[in-house]
């Protein structure tokens, strides 16, 4: 049974860390930031007083030379934790990443492991821009060797964080800047949430959503709106990008016949196509439609507040999916337009939504 404790997400991931790294003195913390008043979005506050300047490490700003250093510590032994401010900053380290990390289990048969978790940050806010609010996770998962977790909730990013250090393999944990303040409930102490994959969050009868990280959250209130006017949806939360399980993404759009993903990132070469594929090769014949994807527009990312208010896809743009899929009652969803429209008008475009408080 859950313990009702209501934490937020940026507490959930630092309480995790604090009882990852008092499990197992092999792990260790290194990033830019982390001692800063700050904390690394709050995630770190308090870890150097606690555990100290040997096992929490402020770096240089040498994203290359601390991934390098922290692959040749997890084959030597140790579980390192890399905190990384901007998703962006992970490319700088790209060929660690992904030639020495992600294959030193393939290449040594089996001799060497690469136990290290990266942590990076992606999302909008105020003056990120083209170079600081890109969602690169189908980069990422196109690798063989890594594994890549979005969490969206408190619980699941405090229990896949410790299962995620606790992994032999080298796990990409991609948070989204707007999910450090979602509150959730969290259960004390040391526990494992396991990288098996989606979480079917609402169940529905007339249309599956399938959504990674802040998505999710519009995803969850998209169908709250549509529920309103007797539209039954199914969310699904994937969590896990890879290795990719989609099997209960199968079994509920077999139920529904109708799919939508919702991508935190680009459509084209995205998430959510993979999915599109993946469901038309396994069920097609249980689409009564053609699947939609939803994600941000081809284009970089703008920092013109004019031009960002509609770069993301949120609850309205996903009503109107829906909508034409279904091919609903035009009427009834222009009152659920109207609401959730007004709704978003009095939001600030570059502030988290206070929408999701908990708890989940």
């Amino acid at each position: 049974m859950p313990d009702n404790r209501n934490l937020s997400y940026a507490e959930a991931i630092s309480e995790g860390l604090k009882e990852a790294m008092a499990h197992d003195d092999s792990v260790f913390i290194m990033g830019q930031g982390i001692s800063d008043p700050s904390s690394y979005w709050g995630t770190t506050a308090g870890i150097i007083d606690q555990f100290g300047v040997d096992r929490v490490m402020e770096m240089p700003v040498a994203e290359n030379g601390m991934v390098g250093i922290a692959v040749g510590a997890a084959m030597s032994g140790q579980r390192p934790v890399i905190c990384l401010h901007r998703v962006e900053f992970s490319l700088l380290a790209i060929e660690q990443i992904v030639n020495n990390a992600a294959k030193a289990h393939y290449v040594s048969n089996g001799v060497h492991r690469s136990p290290l978790v990266i942590r990076m940050v992606v999302g909008r806010g105020w003056g990120q821009g083209p170079e600081h609010a890109q969602s690169l996770e189908s980069v990422f998962s196109h690798f063989p060797g890594l594994k890549v977790i979005m969490p969206t909730f408190p619980d699941d990013a405090k229990g896949m964080l410790i299962a995620a250090i606790q992994d032999d393999n080298p796990v990409i944990m991609i948070e989204n800047r707007w999910l450090h303040y979602v509150n959730g409930n969290v259960d004390e102490g040391l526990y494992l949430k396991p990288l098996d994959g989606p979480r079917v969050i609402a169940e529905g009868t007339d249309v599956t959503l399938v959504a990674t990280s802040y998505m999710t959250l519009e995803a969850m209130r998209a169908a709250d709106y549509l529920r309103e006017i007797g539209c039954s949806v199914e969310v699904v939360d994937l969590r896990v990008i890879r290795p990719l399980n989609l099997e209960p993404v199968f079994e509920s759009v077999r139920k529904t016949g109708h799919l939508v993903t919702i991508d935190s990132g680009w459509v084209t070469y995205g998430v959510g196509s993979e999915i599109v594929a993946s469901v038309a090769e396994n069920c097609f014949s249980s689409l009564k439609a053609p699947p939609l994807r939803l994600g941000p527009p081809d284009h970089p990312t703008p920092s013109s507040r004019g031009l960002i208010a509609d770069y993301y896809p949120n609850d309205v743009k996903i009503i109107k999916a829906v909508e034409r899929l279904l091919q609903l009652d035009g009427e009834k969803v222009r009152g659920l337009l109207d609401a959730a429209i007004e709704r978003n008008k009095q939001l600030p475009i570059d502030v988290a939504d206070p929408f999701f408080k908990g708890p989940f």
